[in-house]
C-alpha cells in the first residue's frame, strides 16, 4: 500500500519549512519525499526516512507539526491542520508496528528468503545508480542549451538523444526488476511465483512455483502480500519510485534539483508583470484587448462602459479560489522553481494578483497623512524622531487589502502613480476652498498646499527600481525614497529582500531623517498566503545624532507570535536608549519615555481608518499611468475571469518587449520622467526644497543643532 501527499519538512539549510511531495510505501517501511509530484513521477528522490523502529513524536502546543526520530536524526514535518496531521501518524505508526513486527519473522527466513532480501539490494544498488544518471543528464542537457555554435550544439543534441533513450531503458529494466522481486513474496507462509492467473507451470501442468515451509512461529508473523499486477497495468514511475530502500535514512543537501520556467508554455519565457518588470509603459496600455473584457458583475458607467474608476476603488477582496482549488498550477510552479532562486524570470499564476501596481501600494504608506505631517508639529528633536518612529512603524498594515497576500502588479518602465490625500478636518468635498487653490506644481500640480502630494515612478528595468516622492507645501516637509525588490523563492514561502532607502526633510529645521525598509515574506503559499516582515531597520537623523533601531521578528519555529516589532531610541553618542516601542505592526504598538517612565500607545489599528487617496479618474490618465495601464487586467481580476486577466497581462508584456526591442535596435536610450540618478540611488528631479529656493533665491533648510 501507498499513501501520498503535500507535507513541510524543517531543513537546517535554509532554516525554514519547505514544501515536499511524500510518498509513504507501507510494504517497504520508507517515507521517501520529493520536490514536487512530477519529480515523483519522475523518480527523482530527493530523501527519504526508513521506518524501522523509528519514534513517532508529535507537539501538544502546535496540532500540525511532528516528528520522526530514526538513525540518529529527527526529521520535522508539518502538516495544512490537525486533521491531516492525525491522518499521517497514524499511517506512519502503523507502518513502524507492522515492520517490527516482519523484523521478528526474519530472523526464521531460510535461504530462499535470504536470496530475495540479495535481489532486494540489486535492486536498490540500480536504482542509486539511476539517480546518478539523471542528475548527470540533466546537467549535460543544461550544458547543451547553453553552447553557442549551432555545430557544437548539433552534435550534443545527438548525444543527449541517446543519453536521454538509454536513461529510458535503464528505468524500464528497473521495473522489470522490480516485478521479478515481487514474484517471490511471501504469502502465508510460503514463498510462490506470480500470484496472477499466469501461474509457472510445465508441460505436464504441474505448478513449478518455488515453496519453502516456514516455521509455525514464523508462518503466524508472515504479512500476505498483494497479488502481482500484470504488466501491461503496470504504472513503471510509480513502481520505480520506492525500489530503493538504504541502509540509513538520508536527505540530500537542499537547492541542487535542476528547474525550468513555470509557464504554460515552456518553450517561451513570459516576464510577466507579476514578478518581472516589463519594458515600457509608453503606448502599451492604448492597446485594446483583442476580445471584450470580462463584463459579469463589474460597475458600469451611466452610459454602460466600464467604470475603472470604481473598480479599483472597490477594495474587497474578490477571491479567484483559495490556493488549494489551484492545486495543480500552484505544485507546477513549485516544482519548477529552485530553492533560492531569483523569481524575476518566473511567471506566477494571475489569480495570487492584487488588483493594483506596486507604485500604488507605495503610496499607502502615506495613508495616515497627519501622522506624517505631524512630525513638523514637535518641539523638541526627541520628540520629532519617536514622531518619525510613530509613522513608519504605522504605515505597514495599510498596504494589506485584505488577510490573504496577494501579489501587485510589477509596475512596467516608465509607470506613474499620483495621488494626493485631505488631512483630517479638511473637507473631503472637492468644493472646498483648500481645494480651489492649486500648488501648480510639484508631484500633483492640482492639489492644494494643505493637501500631502505623492508621485511615483519606475525609473528602471534592471534592476527593478521604484523611486517617490511625498510632499505637504504648507507643512514643508517631503519624502523622497527609491527601492528594488529582489524575490526568492524559499519552500513554502517567498523572501522579498527591499534594498533602497528613504529620507524625510523637515524644512524648517534642517533636519533629515533616513530611513530603510525591512523584508517581506509571503508565507504558507500552499494554502493560504499571508504577510510577514523580517530584519533590521535603521532610522537615524545625522543634523541631531538620534538614531532608532528597529527589529522586525519574524515569527520563532517553535511558539511565538506573528508581525512582532522592537524599537530602540537612543539620542547622540549614549547607550542608553530614551524611548522604546514594542507590539504588532498590524495591530497595535505601545512605547515607553524610558526617562520619565511614561507609556503611550504609539498606534492601534483597530481605531485609525486610512484616508482615501484621490487619484484621476481613468479616463483623464496618461497612457503611461498605473490604473490606465493595468485597467483590463484589473477588471478581470475583479469579475474572476483568470483566462482574461492572462490573456490582458501577456499584451501589456508583449508591447513592452516590442517597445525595448525597438530600443535596442535604433540605440535609443530609455530616459526617466520625474527621478533622476543621484550617487547609489534616484531622488525627485523637483522637490518642494528646490522649487521654494528657486522661488525666493534662499536655501530653503534652517540648520539647527540641537541635540
Amino acid at each position: 500500500m501507498m499513501m501520498e501527499g503535500s507535507l513541510s519538512k524543517w531543513t537546517n539549510v535554509m532554516k525554514g519549512w519547505q514544501y515536499r511531495w511524500f510518498v509513504l510505501d507501507e510494504n517497504a517501511g520508507l517515507l521517501s519525499y520529493y520536490t514536487s509530484k512530477e519529480k515523483m513521477t519522475r523518480g527523482v528522490r530527493r530523501g527519504c526516512v526508513r521506518l524501522r523502529a523509528a519514534v513517532i513524536g508529535i507537539d501538544d502546543e502546535d496540532d500540525s507539526t511532528f516528528t520522526i526520530t530514526v538513525d540518529h536524526k529527527t526529521f520535522h514535518f508539518q502538516a495544512r491542520d490537525g486533521s491531516e496531521r492525525e491522518r499521517w501518524v497514524r499511517a506512519l505508526e502503523e507502518t513502524i508496528a507492522r515492520h517490527g513486527r516482519r523484523e521478528r519473522w526474519a530472523r526464521c527466513v531460510p535461504a530462499p528468503a535470504r536470496r530475495h532480501d540479495d535481489l532486494e539490494r540489486r535492486v536498490a544498488e540500480a536504482d542509486a545508480y539511476l539517480q546518478i544518471m539523471i542528475e548527470l543528464v540533466t546537467k549535460m542537457g543544461i550544458r547543451v542549451s547553453e553552447l553557442a555554435d549551432p555545430q557544437e550544439k548539433s552534435k550534443g543534441q545527438v548525444i543527449l538523444d541517446h543519453s536521454n533513450a538509454m536513461l529510458d531503458n535503464i528505468k524500464h529494466s528497473i521495473v522489470l526488476l522490480q516485478i521479478a522481486k515481487n514474484t517471490v513474496n511471501p504469502v502465508n507462509g510460503v514463498y510462490q511465483g506470480p500470484t496472477n492467473t499466469s501461474q509457472m507451470h510445465n508441460k505436464e501442468g504441474e505448478d513449478l512455483s518455488p515453496r519453502v515451509e516456514l516455521g509455525a512461529e514464523c508462518r503466524e508473523l508472515a504479512t500476505p502480500s498483494l497479488p502481482l499486477t500484470p504488466l501491461e497495468h503496470i504504472d513503471a514511475p510509480r513502481q520505480a519510485m520506492s525500489l530503493l530502500v538504504p541502509d540509513t535514512s538520508y536527505s540530500s543537501s537542499e537547492g541542487e534539483d535542476d528547474f525550468y520556467d513555470a509557464d504554460d508554455e515552456p518553450a517561451e519565457l513570459l516576464p510577466a508583470p507579476s514578478v518581472s518588470r516589463s519594458c515600457q509603459a509608453e503606448g502599451a496600455a492604448e492597446q485594446e484587448p483583442a476580445s471584450a473584457p470580462p463584463t459579469a458583475d463589474l460597475p458600469r458607467t451611466n452610459d454602460g462602459e466600464i467604470d475603472y474608476d470604481a473598480l479599483y476603488e472597490d477594495e474587497s477582496d474578490s477571491d479567484l479560489g483559495s490556493m488549494e482549488n489551484h492545486g495543480s498550477v500552484v505544485t507546477h510552479l513549485l516544482s519548477q522553481v529552485k530553492i533560492g532562486m531569483d523569481l524575476t524570470k518566473v511567471v506566477l499564476p494571475t489569480f495570487i494578483l492584487e488588483r493594483r501596481s506596486l507604485l500604488e501600494m507605495y503610496a499607502d504608506s502615506f495613508a495616515h497623512p497627519d501622522q506624517f505631517v505631524k512630525i513638523v508639529d514637535m518641539p523638541s528633536p526627541k520628540e520629532r524622531m519617536v514622531q518619525v518612529v510613530r509613522w513608519y512603524l504605522s504605515s505597514y498594515h495599510a498596504g494589506r487589502k485584505s488577510q490573504v497576500a496577494k501579489k501587485p502588479y510589477n509596475p512596467v518602465l516608465g509607470e506613474v502613480f499620483r495621488c494626493h490625500w485631505d488631512l483630517d478636518g479638511a473637507n473631503d468635498s472637492h468644493n472646498s476652498s483648500t481645494d480651489k487653490l492649486e500648488v501648480g506644481d510639484g508631484p500633483v500640480p492640482w492639489c492644494s498646499p494643505e493637501q500631502l502630494s505623492f508621485v511615483a515612478e519606475q525609473v528602471s528595468h534592471h534592476p527593478p527600481i521604484s523611486a517617490f516622492y511625498a510632499e505637504h507645501v504648507n507643512k514643508r516637509i517631503q519624502f523622497d525614497a527609491w527601492v528594488w525588490t529582489k524575490s526568492k523563492f524559499l519552500g513554502l514561502s517567498i523572501g522579498v529582500h527591499n534594498i533602497g532607502r528613504g529620507v524625510v526633510t523637515l524644512l524648517d529645521y534642517g533636519e533629515e531623517y533616513t530611513v530603510t525598509f525591512p523584508n517581506g515574506y509571503g508565507r504558507s503559499i500552499l494554502t493560504v498566503p499571508w504577510i510577514e516582515l523580517g530584519g533590521s531597520v535603521c532610522i537615524e537623523c545625522p543634523q541631531t545624532g538620534h538614531k532608532a533601531n528597529v527589529e522586525f521578528l519574524t515569527k520563532p519555529f517553535y511558539g511565538g507570535k506573528k508581525h512582532r516589532v522592537i524599537c530602540e531610541v537612543f539620542a547622540a553618542n549614549e547607550k542608553k536608549a530614551y524611548y522604546t516601542a514594542q507590539g504588532e505592526w498590524n495591530t497595535r504598538m505601545d512605547g515607553r519615555w524610558m526617562e520619565s517612565g511614561r507609556t503611550e500607545v504609539v498606534f492601534e489599528v483597530s481605531s485609525m481608518k486610512a484616508r482615501r487617496k484621490r487619484v484621476s479618474p481613468v479616463s483623464r490618465q496618461a497612457a503611461h499611468e498605473s490604473r490606465r495601464v493595468w485597467r483590463h487586467v484589473t477588471a478581470a481580476l475583479r469579475a474572476a475571469d483568470t483566462e482574461a486577466a492572462t490573456a490582458a497581462k501577456r499584451r501589456l508584456e508583449q508591447a513592452q518587449r516590442d517597445l525595448a526591442k525597438q530600443r535596442l535596435d535604433t540605440g535609443d536610450k530609455w530616459d526617466t520622467q520625474l527621478f533622476s540618478p543621484k550617487d547609489e540611488g534616484w531622488e525627485y528631479n523637483t522637490p518642494l526644497s528646490k522649487r521654494l529656493e528657486a522661488a525666493t533665491g534662499t536655501p530653503q533648510r534652517k540648520h539647527n543643532d540641537a541635540r
